[in-house]
Formats: C-alpha cells, structure tokens, sequence
C-alpha cells in the first residue's frame, strides 16, 4: 500500500537517529544556518532601532512644525563675509514671517546661551541655556516632569523663572526636587518653576539640527535672557539663534516652508546664514531611507543565508556518498526513490529548522548585546524573526533537494557493492 505523501513519521524519526549519530557533523552542517539567521536579525534589530530613534526624534520636533536655524561659520573671515551680506537671524525675521505666512497658530523666537559659570555648579557639562516664548511649550511638545512652565506674563514681565531639563535638574541639584529652588547664571539668580520630562537626543546632525542633548537646557523667557544673561552691547542687537513656527494644520507645513525659505533668502540677501527645516518632510524621507535600508540589509543577510545553503549542500553530498550502502540496502528492501528523497529532505529540513532557531536566539542576543556595549538603540520586530526562520527553512529545502535526488538516482545494485 503506498504511503500518504504527508506521512513522514519514519523518516522523521531515523532523521533524529541519524543526526544524533553524527552529532559533530550535524552541528557543523547547522552553523552556516545558525550564523546566517543571526546575521538577519542582528542587522534588521540594529538598523531598525536607529531608524525608529531617528523617525522618533523628528516626530518630537512636531509635524506641523516648521525651524528656522542660524547656520554657524566655520571661521571669522567667513562669518565677516557673510555679515557683509546679513545680519543674521533677527527678530525683524520673525515678524516679517508672522506677517507673510498663512495659517500661523504660534511662533517663537529662540536665543542660546552659555553661562560662564553657575550655582549650584554643575556636575558634568554646563546646561546650555535657551531663551524662549511662553508658547515654546506648545510649539516644542514640552510635557512637564514637575512643577509647570513660565507664564506669558512672566515672559512680558522679564522674570526670573526657570525651567529644567531633566539633565539640567540632574546636574544642579541630583535626585533633590528642584522646583522652588534657585539657580545662578553667570550674575543672576533665577527661581526654578519646573522640570520638563525627559525628551529624545540624537547624535549627530538630523536635517540641518545641530547636535544637542535636548535634556541638558535651562529654559528661560527670551525677555529675561536679553536684559539679565547678554551684556550691555548684546542687548541692543535683534540677532537670535533661531524661530520656531507651529502652524494650524498639516496641509499648510509644506507650503509655509517654502514660503520661509523664500522670505529669508530675499532679507538674508542669499547669504546662506540660517538652515530652514520641516520636520514633516524629514519624516518622509526618513520613512523611504527606511525602507531602503531594510531593503539592502535583507539583501546581505541573504548571501549569508545562501553562504549557510551551499555548506548544507556540500555536507549533505558528502553525506550521500558514506551513506551510499545504506541507500542501497532500503532501495532492495522496498524503498522508493521517493523514500529516498523524502527521507533526506527531512534531515535536511531538520537541520535548518534547529539552526534557524539557533540563530535566532543568537541574532537576539547579539543585537541586545550591541545594544548594551555600544548604548545603541535596537528593535528585534516579529516579521524579522518569522522571515529569518521561514528563508532559513526554505534555504534548507532548496539546498537539500539536489542532493537528495542525487540519492534517489543511486543505482540499488551498484550501490550495494560500494566500498
């Protein structure tokens, strides 16, 4: 009677018994597989958790918001070249923009500073210190940790109110509350209202966005930055370090960008002295960088993955050829080609479904150990360990199936007179 063609219990079972009879040869067979997935999904869970600490970040900055950044010189024979041409980012700037573009509900102007030196003294870089509008929470997505962030009146009146970062808190006054407690900047003491929650940090520049740790700011009223942190001769200049502009709706990002841009080009005379990012289209590309990235990183994984199927191959060709008396002895039993066939795929598919595994316990482990050594971000997704495990098993298949026809093909006669 012929056996259902699903029905591979006997071959299972001898494949168990023939892999726990050459167990170094099994093992060696697997570790092509077991690298291969490993490599998958550690590149997948590195790649993905940049990407999405990346994406996170712009998110923060706001999708209907749009930055307006002064782009430092590298010297001062550049900076005067440019100053010929412009005087800079200014207030003047904001409110020709708060003027000329449609659709605006808030917008800040921002000046930072660095105190020379502080009170309590901070331990670990000096907090930079931001001049900002009261809206700044709104437009900057600030939560608040504790306590609550400076009013607009507190702005139009030049208060001395102050609010942390979570770093910033950290290095004045360590696990101590802040809230009510005072901070001296340079010569003047500022009353802490607040202490923002903790905020994403990139390294490195993202869209034209200066490096900064966005934990370590003392935010303060612009008012107050100018008449009690600037020199006398600082305070009758209009220049600021940057404007943040936060529109209605999502439609008008795209078009208050271009229309920035614009504006400043003409009044900047095309100096080339500010950088305009929208953080909506940062979004996007980012989103496509993504893609493609998973994209080529599934491409390499894969040659490791063929690299692991042709050992498989080798080693199960080899594996033929000791066996070939074997093969002899069940084809004059009874045993089809079929059997055959069936028979080595399975030992076959055994093998790659145990490295798969294997690899991806490893793959986990690795990228968590990245993770940790190197303090990156890393995100180990369900789909790359399903994809990972499913090429793996189908690697195995492809990769076991020439040799076993090529088992299935032995001449029994022949076969049984091999030495």
């Amino acid at each position: 009677m012929r056996r259902p063609t699903l029905d591979i219990g006997p071959e299972l079972a001898q494949g168990v018994d023939n892999l726990r009879a050459h167990k170094l040869r099994s093992i060696l067979t697997m570790l092509g597989m077991i690298f291969g997935v490993a490599a998958v999904i550690a590149m997948l869970s590195i790649g993905a958790g940049a990407q999405q600490q990346v994406i996170a970040f712009i998110e923060q900055l706001g999708v209907r918001n749009v930055i307006v950044e002064a782009r430092e010189s590298g010297d001062n024979q550049a900076l005067q070249r440019v100053r010929q041409l412009s005087a800079g980012l200014s207030f003047a700037d904001l409110r020709t923009i708060e003027a000329t573009v449609d659709g605006l509900a808030a917008a800040s102007p921002r000046k930072r500073l660095i105190p020379s030196k502080t009170l309590p003294r901070a331990q670990g870089d000096i907090p930079a210190v931001f001049g900002v509008s009261a809206v700044f929470q709104e437009i900057g997505g600030l939560t608040m940790a504790r306590g609550r962030f400076f009013t607009a009146d507190e702005e139009a009146a030049g208060a001395a109110v102050t609010v942390l970062g979570q770093s910033a808190a950290t290095a004045f006054f360590g696990a101590d509350d802040p809230v009510g407690q005072f901070v001296k900047f340079n010569d003047e003491w500022f009353r802490v209202v607040g202490v923002a929650a903790p905020r994403l940090a990139v390294q490195g520049d993202v869209g034209g966005l200066p490096a900064q740790d966005s934990n370590n700011v003392a935010y303060v009223p612009i008012s107050s930055a100018i008449r009690r942190l600037e020199d006398a001769q600082a305070y009758l200049r209009d220049e600021i370090d940057a404007i943040y502009l936060r529109l209605a709706s999502d439609d008008r990002v795209a078009g208050a960008g271009t229309v920035v841009r614009g504006l400043l080009d003409a009044t900047h005379r095309s100096a080339g002295d500010f950088t305009v990012i929208v953080p909506a289209e940062l979004l996007a590309q980012q989103q496509q960088t993504r893609r493609l990235f998973q994209f080529v990183m599934v491409a390499i994984a894969s040659i490791s993955l063929l690299v692991g199927g042709i050992g498989i191959m080798n080693i199960m060709l080899a594996s033929v050829m000791e066996r070939t008396r074997e093969i002899g002895v069940r084809r004059a039993v009874g045993a089809t080609r079929r059997d055959v066939i069936r028979q080595f795929l399975v030992e076959t598919t055994i093998i790659t479904i145990t490295g798969g595994l294997a690899g991806t316990v490893v793959g986990i482990v690795l990228s968590q150990l990245v993770a940790y050594l190197a303090g990156w971000s890393t995100v180990v997704t369900v789909t790359s360990v399903v994809v990972a495990c499913v090429v793996s098993v189908s690697v195995g298949i492809v990769f076991g199936l020439y040799p076993a026809a090529r088992a299935a093909r032995l001449d029994p006669v022949s076969a049984l007179h091999y030495e």
